[in-house]
Order: structure tokens, then sequence, then C-alpha cells
């Protein structure tokens, strides 16, 4: 079959190039079926030990719970393929009907608000705001405390690569979720980096960004540029947040 596409008339490290990422794409495909079925069917495996065991049936779920089941697919597929990823293939993934599916959910900008939820708003903590405003902790306490926190949120597969593909795809889940941040967290943020700033040395918002994209971009080079990052990113987060403070002569802990 090579010789017939004239494969064979390529250098051979072409070649095995070439076999090394048609297999490596069918190892992706296997595995994103496999991940979705483990989640939507908990204790049980995608291939049987025993072939000639009878197929488990279907377990009906009571809604909630499927709905759930149905999100936690989702979340997978999309991280996996983005967000212009067929439904009907999602629904094929999950082993349902797509019209099961849209017993749940009335579209899939509607499914997609549904995964929006669960992977970035759901998760903000709501003592957040709170806690970065208590004058009581030094600055730099509450400025670790947080990204340390906010940093095991989003380092994490599914919310880096769904943010990514939601940029690429234009959607407004990106906006809606800076926008979000910005009002819960950033600008209370910065208010209190000007109380402990000196009137001569005052950070702007575009200041606080540049801190707050360049912790982020460590989970980006983790799970989208795929490239070596700290195990421990705490100290990598609390370098980051010194040489801020410092920038600005504001008076650590």
């Amino acid at each position: 079959m090579l010789s017939s596409l004239g494969i064979n008339a390529l250098p051979a490290s072409i070649v095995d190039h070439t076999i090394s990422l048609i297999d490596h794409m069918i190892f992706k495909r296997f595995r994103l079926q496999e991940e979705i079925f483990l989640i939507t069917n908990p204790g049980m495996d995608l291939l049987k030990a025993d072939n000639n065991q009878p197929t488990a049936k279907r377990r009906r779920l009571p809604p909630d719970e499927r709905r759930q089941q149905i999100v936690d697919g989702a979340v997978a597929f999309f991280a996996e393929v983005g967000l212009d990823g067929k439904t009907r293939d999602l629904a094929k993934h999950l082993g349902i009907t797509q019209s099961l599916l849209f017993n749940y959910f009335e579209n899939k900008e509607s499914l997609i608000e549904a995964v929006y939820a669960q992977v970035y708003i759901d998760r903000l903590s709501p003592e957040w705001p709170h806690r970065l405003v208590d004058r009581s902790v030094p600055l730099r306490s509450r400025l670790l405390a947080f990204y340390n926190d906010y940093s095991k949120l989003i380092f994490e597969y599914a919310w880096m690569r769904i943010f990514m593909f939601s940029g690429l795809a234009g959607a407004e889940l990106n906006r809606r979720y800076l926008e979000h941040l910005n009002q819960m967290i950033l600008h209370p943020l910065l208010d209190e980096i000007h109380a402990a700033s000196s009137k001569s040395m005052m950070p702007d918002m575009e200041d606080l960004w540049n801190l707050h994209g360049g912790i982020v971009y460590i989970g980006i080079r983790q799970h989208i540029y795929r490239t070596p990052c700290p195990d421990d990113p705490r100290l990598a987060i609390e370098k980051a947040i010194d040489r801020f403070l410092q920038a600005f002569a504001i008076e650590q802990d």
C-alpha cells in the first residue's frame, strides 16, 4: 500500500515519522473514547478481558445523574477536539443517542454553557474576594495564598485546553470569564496593591495582568506546549510575586 502511494520514494526518516504520526492519532482517538467511556460508565472496562462474557446492560440513571455524566463526558470531549466538535460525535462517544443528549440540553450552546459553568465558574471559591481584602493579613501572604489556590484550579488539562479552543474559535467564554475574574478578583486586588504602594510607584491594571498572565503561563506550558514545567509551581509563583512587589517597592512580610 505504501508503495502504491509513492511513499517508498521518500526518505526513510520521513516515512517513519509519518507512520509514527498516524499511530499517535489513532492512539489519541482510542484514549479519548476510553476516557469518556470510563467517565460515563464507572466501574466498567472499555475492553473486556473475556470476550465470551455478555455485554453489560446500560444502567438506567436518574435524570440529574445522567445529565452530570453528559457534562463530564462533554468536558473531556471538548478538551480534546475543541468546541467545534459535533454533538453527534459526542453522543457516539458517550454511548447514547443524540436525541437523548438533547433531552437534557436544548442545543449545543446550552451544553457548552454547562461545561463553562462546571469548568470555570463553579470552581471559583466565594471566599477569595474576602480573603484578598483582609488587611489583617500581609499583602504578600494574601497573594501567595490566592495564586497557590488558583493554580491548583487552572493548571488542569480540561481548563487550559477548553480555554484555548474557546479563544481560537472566537467564542464568548473567554471574554465572559475574564470579565468575571476582573470584577471578582483583579480589580479588588489592584485596590489592595495600591493601598500598600508608595505614591511614586503605583502599578496599574496592565502590571497586574503581567503578574497574573505570567503565572497562568506555567499551566499553558504544561498542557498546551507540553514543555518541561516545575513539578511544584509554588516556588515559581512565589518568585513571580516577590519580583512584582520589589518592582514597585511594596513592603513584603
